[in-house]
């Protein structure tokens, strides 16, 4: 049996009961380096199989192997497994293996509900990683979403090797989307470092983003209250008309 359990952000706050559980009842926990310390304290009388980025293969690799000798192994993921994570690669890999997928708290999710509620109408998500995604791909998607007028969360924003795609993304935006549409980047969301910073296409600072951090840019209807972004999700309507009966 193989579960690929999603451990939410990274704090114990914001990992499901049901991950928290498969994780207990699982014999080995096969995952990345980092992803193994954040539950370190959940797995220490268990057979751990752990290794570096970009081995994602070889990891689901040595899952199939143990399962197929009958323990129950967990595949862990941060975030939500489905979402970026090891759902998809395990599904394409297991044979005869029975899998199971655990969802938890995606890192926009987690990031939004610090932000205030900046997810309340359509959004998506778009990686900059063009590890496995053709860059022009990439752009592309962030294009139509802009004149969509979506709200984007931006997943693997800025790194060392592509210090510009952010940019150049914000670039792309900035063709639909106004100057002052609110932008809210937090960096390690609901860990014990986290960082907050609100802002708009106008006045991000690029620099305060990094491979930790999850973007998420308003649309058209987005605004900032209190410290907070929203996204109105179209109750003024409703709310003027109620307003109007009872006058």
């Amino acid at each position: 049996m193989i579960y690929v359990v999603g451990i939410g952000p990274g704090g114990h706050e914001t990992m499901t009961h049901e991950a928290r559980s498969t994780i207990q009842k699982s014999d080995v926990i096969v995952g990345y380096k980092t992803y193994i310390d954040l539950i370190k304290d959940l797995i220490k009388e268990k057979q751990v199989v752990s290794n570096g980025m970009k081995q994602e293969i070889d990891r689901v690799k040595k899952a199939v192997e143990i399962s197929k000798t009958g323990k129950t192994v967990a595949v862990i993921s941060s975030g939500d497994a489905g979402v970026y994570g090891m759902a998809g690669l395990v599904l394409e890999m297991a044979e005869e293996e029975k899998v199971e997928i655990i969802s938890g708290v995606t890192a926009s999710t987690a990031a939004a509900a610090v932000l205030g509620a900046p997810l309340m109408h359509d959004f998506c998500h778009i990686s900059l990683s063009d590890l496995l995604t053709p860059l022009e791909l990439i752009y592309k998607r962030i294009e139509l979403a802009s004149e969509g007028d979506f709200v984007i969360c931006l997943y693997n924003p800025r790194s060392k090797g592509r210090p510009d795609y952010l940019k150049n993304a914000f670039e792309i935006m900035r063709k639909f989307k106004s100057g002052s549409t609110p932008v809210g980047i937090v960096k390690n969301a609901e860990r014990e470092n986290q960082e907050v910073h609100i802002c708009t296409i106008d006045t991000i600072d690029y620099e305060l983003v990094d491979m930790l951090s999850i973007v998420i840019v308003g649309n058209g209807s987005t605004y900032i209250k209190n410290n907070t972004i929203i996204t109105k999700r179209g109750y003024e309507n409703k709310l003027k008309g109620e307003r109007n009966e009872e006058i």
